[in-house]
């Protein structure tokens, strides 16, 4: 079993950065990757970006692209997700996810979830 713990939610204007944090335990060797998916009110849950542990890949969901970075610190098991010029279209519920997957977007393949952390953008 993998644990994970998110953090760094809040509320920000728009415009505004946020960084999020996703701590893991337990069997951390079986996981080869690490993700970040969202969910606003409504709306299902959908991909933001992922990142490959043994060598630092990242995917990015078009919407994420050039405001929000993906990094991992493999010495403290944790992925961090750099959030810049944030919108008021950012605002959910960002949820950690882990898993051995090639299909690094795919929320099906991921075997770990945190708790999930809000985020609010104000306009």
């Amino acid at each position: 079993q993998v644990q994970l713990v998110e953090s760094g939610g809040g509320l920000v204007q728009a415009g505004g950065s946020l960084r999020l944090s996703c701590v893991a335990s337990g069997r951390t060797f079986s996981a080869n990757v690490m993700g970040w998916f969202r969910q606003a009110p409504g709306k299902e849950r959908e991909f933001v970006t992922a990142i490959r542990k043994s060598d630092g890949g990242t995917w990015y969901a078009n919407s994420a692209k050039g405001r929000f970075t993906i990094s991992r610190d493999n010495a403290k098991n944790t992925v961090y997700l750099q959030m810049n010029s944030l919108k008021p279209e950012d605002t959910a519920v960002y949820y950690c996810a882990a898993g051995s997957t090639l299909y690094y977007s795919d929320m099906t393949k991921y075997n770990y979830w945190g708790q999930g952390t809000q985020v609010s953008v104000s306009s």
